[in-house]
């Protein structure tokens, strides 16, 4: 099974401004997410898709190709774009690796394969949520039924849904669906949901595609959304 990995990475973030281009261990983010991408060995090619080419001249000396992609209001299209192109077709699955994912274990990546491979519609991954994170409203909290199927993504804190909470995850930036499932995705209309929370994910769940969510045992660093989060990293790198 061929498998496609497509980082988007928009230059324009609101939260950290040129968040691609930002440094992180004296290199561009997108550029420390590429390698690790590469390193992850999930047998098929990386491709960093973005709309400014100074984003992808940052990946140019690690030999992964870039893509200039025309604007798109979320990840999942800018990904799309880049399927829909004939040099990209034939993968049997895609892989959305997030381009602010710099620690992304190798379970997240190979999890969410797994979930798709294994039936779902899309596969994601998890890990344990900690205190703190599950009061910040920057972190995506996921919650997981019994059949490793998310429930609902959300930020803020509400009450459990049918007044049950099920075990509650932080959600990483990693996506995985079949090509066929990537094309409708960014065909649905846009719900309410997932403008009310910011989250893209919420669109197929709203409209009953499963989305299968591999656990990680243990925490990672969590994605680059803030000065906060880059010196975190820095830190830990």
């Amino acid at each position: 099974m061929r498998l496609l990995c497509v980082i988007p990475a928009r230059l324009g973030a609101t939260r950290l401004p040129h968040k691609p281009l930002r440094l992180l261990g004296g290199e561009p983010l997108i550029r420390v997410v590429a390698r690790r991408a590469l390193e992850l060995d999930l047998g098929g090619p990386v491709v960093v898709a973005s709309d400014h080419p100074d984003v992808l001249a940052a990946v140019a000396p690690l030999g992964v190709p870039g893509v200039l992609t025309g604007p798109h209001r979320s990840g999942t299209e800018r990904v799309a774009e880049v399927v829909g192109r004939p040099e990209y077709a034939g993968a049997d699955v895609i892989l959305n690796l997030q381009g602010d994912e710099p620690f992304l274990p190798r379970a997240a990546a190979a999890g969410a394969v797994g979930r798709v491979r294994a039936g779902d519609d899309v596969g994601t991954a998890a890990q344990p949520l900690s205190e703190a994170a599950r009061r910040d409203p920057r972190r995506v909290k996921v919650e997981v039924d019994g059949r490793g199927r998310a429930r609902r993504f959300y930020r803020t804190p509400a009450a459990p849904a049918c007044g049950q909470a099920e075990p509650t995850f932080q959600h990483i930036g990693v996506y995985a669906y079949r090509p066929a499932t990537l094309a409708r995705w960014v065909v649905l209309p846009p719900t309410a949901e997932e403008a009310s929370e910011g989250l893209e994910q919420l669109r197929p769940l709203v409209y009953g595609w499963t989305i299968g969510v591999a656990t990680l045992a243990e925490a990672a660093p969590h994605g680059i959304d803030t000065e906060d989060d880059l010196r975190t990293a820095e830190a830990f790198l």
